[in-house]
């Protein structure tokens, strides 16, 4: 029979022990609840309102323009009465004003009459978008007009042309973030496609036909048509429901890498709970003892217990799951920017219920051990002053297998990539195991040192106190630290290359969409020496005859075969290139067309020497053989090409020419305008712009994972706060001899202060060297850049960490400092 009395007694006289269990149970449960419900929020939104954010039932993409086949199977469906079709054309252009005093990199947008066949252009002045996007006028955004100081009403030079700029755009459906354009939009009317003269000339170019099917129920059958004729021209056709907005696939990747984080703190807070629980239960081992004195069997004792871990993990689940879902609506705010304004977040009840369903199987896993281990307890445990309880290798082993199973079940879960899953748990159980084989290293070498001061010699020794749990602390401690500092040191890496030590001799400006015969011409307007490199834009079909899956490599993580490329040609290596694999760029005693591959694309496919690969060189098939492989040496911003073919090969095809240029900042915008003035079709990127907008974003979502990062730190701070509590009785033992003996209370607030000093920094020395470990892996082999340690930065925020963990750390020690010998004598039964 359960007594509730029973229950709340032992939990009212533990019931620090009893606090702190329910905040590890609330932790673990808190990020996956609240990325759940975000995801959720999101995806149900994205769902709803999947019409709108494509404005059609079907799109199709392309680079280029529509093949014969596929644009006759269009036609077919519009003639049948199957599909009605609009079309716009997107890219990156130079706009300026009527004096071209004053430029701007713009998104422009050339729009047929029927956009967008669902939702609503916005417009400031309220008006139809159509009304007011005649021919000769432009609709565009606020930012432009600030940044070239011009308003409604003002000529604004698009290409070839002049355009009215007439109203502003507030928003469109199928562009509903901003946050990753490296330009304000410009709208122009189809009407003007003529006369702005650049759709013909533009080597990057977004080639969109939406389709609307006036009955739904034809959709489906039309997209297969559809699809089927462009199943070989290396063009996309979605359905709204198919189609990825960039909004999902940014949502993908975002929750995918926190769902990382929240399942490394919920194994992290795992430890705590089942640490604090341990320490729970050494709080009433004479309590147990006295049960089984009296006759009370192993299972009646477990069958009391359970309902006091069971009230206190439903009680965790609660705050773990409301905390997730008021961490869900913060999430919401932080990540505004990044999604579409419609977007609300909103309680999933399916996501609660998973949180729930994933809180009583971390309660069961983790509660196992410590529930089990009461079986060893004797009787005798009444007159000893053991606080450990003895371990069962047969339940530790049951433990270990329950771990592994959930442990994969959850990364299969939410990875849903068997490759990369496995990666991430044997990561994750390799960085526990390192720090556990570390941390007690380190602990057996500290125990044999000897030591002469006195309040040093008593600290070390504290470390070893029973039921201390001090190697727990320290692998939770080092691998949430780990975790932490490793992030900080990408994140920092990442900005020392790309951002705050941006390269003396670098090019800052890249200029796209030369043509050929304004070569000359270019050369004498900028008048600097640079390198022009020839760009022609191809799609690989074959490797070694063996035709590339396109939908395959489409779906892969990272770059494919898939995609669009550009190739170029020359007879030399770059300054920053060397050959890996052969003697020379291209051989003599070949024949046949050759080409030169960069290492990188080795690794989306198997490749070597004499292989051949096929390519489309927009519409017209070309097979070249592999002369040799190359590298590049450095880590610079200079162009580079993964296929270089011989000029006698590639010369003939239609091509345009890129160039970078190293020009002081403040003749940016001056060089930009007269560029574009002389020659309209060409493309000007500011890197220094574009690399502050990647650094808004890098810092913004490193924002985020650290904050959550943080909480897997939390969990190492509860266990050491409840293995403060534990030792309770010891430590007030300790603290009462001490002043016998004739010391003050500064020394034994010395004696507990150096012993949380020396945990924590066992913690972070380990965390550091595994966090330098770690940060150097991923940035030299991962995302190729050169490292750099940030040691001074490391070691402030070191300090920062040992000072919070100190701090809280003593908090549970005041009430032992402030026991007095005379009042801890009297409580002492005589022995």
């Amino acid at each position: 029979m359960i007594h509730s009395g029973f229950i709340m007694r032992e939990i009212a006289r533990s019931s620090k022990q009893a606090v702190v269990f329910c905040l590890c149970v609330a932790l673990s449960l808190t990020s996956l609840t609240a990325f759940s419900g975000f995801s959720k929020s999101v995806y149900r939104t994205l769902s709803a309102d999947a019409r709108k954010l494509h404005a059609a039932d079907i799109i199709v993409h392309s680079h280029e323009k529509l093949s014969d086949e596929l644009d006759r199977a269009i036609s077919a469906e519009i003639r049948e009465g199957a599909a009605v079709r609009t079309r716009y054309y997107e890219f990156y252009s130079v706009v300026r004003t009527a004096d071209d005093r004053a430029s701007v990199l713009s998104n422009v947008k050339i729009v047929e009459k029927e956009y967008p066949f669902y939702g609503e252009v916005v417009l400031n002045s309220g008006r139809p978008f159509q009304e007011m996007l005649k021919a000769g006028q432009a609709v565009v955004e606020q930012p432009l007009l600030d940044r070239l100081g011009i308003g409604i009403g003002a000529p604004l030079k698009v290409g070839y042309t002049t355009l009215i700029v007439a109203d502003v755009v507030v928003s469109e459906p199928d562009r509903p973030v901003s946050v990753f354009s490296f330009g304000p939009r410009v709208f122009v009317s189809s009407r003007d496609l003529d006369a702005v003269g650049l759709v013909e000339t533009r080597s990057r170019i977004n080639h969109q036909t939406l389709l609307k099917v006036p009955d739904e129920r034809r959709t489906d059958a039309v997209f297969t048509r559809l699809r089927q004729a462009a199943q070989n021209d290396g063009v996309r056709v979605d359905t709204f429901r198919t189609a990825r907005t960039r909004v999902k696939r940014f949502l993908d990747n975002f929750i995918f890498f926190l769902n990382l984080i929240g399942i490394f703190i919920l194994i992290i807070s795992g430890v705590g709970i089942q640490n604090t629980l341990t320490a729970f239960f050494n709080e009433k081992q004479q309590t147990i003892a006295v049960m089984k004195a009296v006759g009370a069997s192993s299972r009646q004792v477990i069958r009391h217990f359970v309902p006091v871990v069971f009230l206190l993990g439903v009680l965790g689940t609660s705050i773990g799951i409301s905390a997730g879902i008021g961490v869900q609506f913060g999430l919401a705010r932080l990540l505004a920017a990044f999604f579409p304004s419609g977007i609300t977040p909103s309680v999933s009840w399916s996501g609660i219920a998973e949180s729930l369903a994933l809180g009583f199987a971390v309660m069961a896993l983790f509660t196992f051990l410590p529930l089990h281990r009461l079986k060893e307890l004797r009787p005798v445990m009444i007159f000893r002053k053991e606080t450990a309880f003895p371990h069962k290798r047969r339940a530790v082993y049951a433990f270990a297998a329950g771990f592994m199973l959930f442990f994969f079940g959850l990364v299969m879960r939410h990875m849903q990539n068997l490759r990369f899953g496995i990666y991430f748990a044997a990561a994750v159980i390799g960085l526990i195991l390192i720090s556990a084989l570390s941390a007690r290293l380190l602990l057996w070498i500290l125990k044999r040192i000897p030591i002469r001061q006195m309040v040093v010699r008593q600290a070390v020794k504290g470390l070893f106190r029973q039921g201390n749990a001090t190697q727990a602390v320290i692998v939770t401690l080092t691998a949430s630290l780990s975790v932490i500092f490793a992030i900080y040191l990408i994140e920092q890496n990442l900005d020392a290359t790309y951002v705050t030590s941006y390269p003396a001799d670098a090019p800052n400006l890249y200029v796209l969409d030369i043509q050929p015969s304004q070569r000359e011409a270019f050369a004498a307007l900028v008048a600097q020496p640079m390198t022009f490199h020839p760009v022609v834009r191809a799609q690989v079909t074959a490797i070694n005859d063996k035709p590339i899956d396109r939908r395959a490599e489409s779906v892969k993580r990272n770059d494919n075969l898939g995609r669009t490329f550009n190739l170029t040609y020359r007879q030399n290596l770059l300054d920053d290139e060397q050959i890996i694999r052969g003697r020379r760029l291209f051989r003599s005693d070949w024949n046949e067309p050759q080409v030169s591959v960069l290492d990188t694309v080795l690794e989306m496919h198997e490749m070597k020497i004499g292989d051949t690969i096929g390519f489309n060189i927009q519409g017209v098939p070309l097979t070249a053989r592999i002369s040799s492989i190359r590298t590049r040496i450095t880590d610079s911003l200079n162009p580079f090409f993964y296929f270089v073919f011989e000029e006698k090969t590639l010369q003939p095809a239609p091509q345009t020419i890129f160039t970078a240029l190293k020009v002081p900042k403040d003749r940016i915008g001056p060089l930009q305008s007269r560029m574009v003035k002389a020659f309209p079709n060409i493309s000007v990127i500011d890197l220094s712009a574009t690399i502050q907008v990647f650094a808004r974003i890098l810092e913004k979502l490193s924002t985020i994972v650290r904050g959550f990062s943080i909480l897997s730190m939390a969990a190492g701070i509860l266990i050491l706060i409840s293995a403060v509590f534990a030792t309770r009785s010891e430590r007030i033992t300790e603290s009462v001899y001490y002043k016998i003996l004739g010391a003050r209370r500064s020394f034994v607030g010395k004696v507990f202060a150096l012993e949380i000093l020396v945990l924590s920094l066992l913690s972070a020395m380990l965390a550091l060297f595994m966090s330098q470990t770690i940060a150097f892996l991923v940035c030299r082999y991962s995302l190729d850049i050169a490292y750099h340690p940030f040691l001074f930065s490391c070691g402030l925020i070191t300090g920062a960490a040992l000072l919070v963990i100190i701090t809280v750390g003593l908090i549970p020690t005041r009430s032992i400092l402030a026991k007095k010998p005379i009042a801890y004598l009297r409580e002492q039964p005589d022995e």
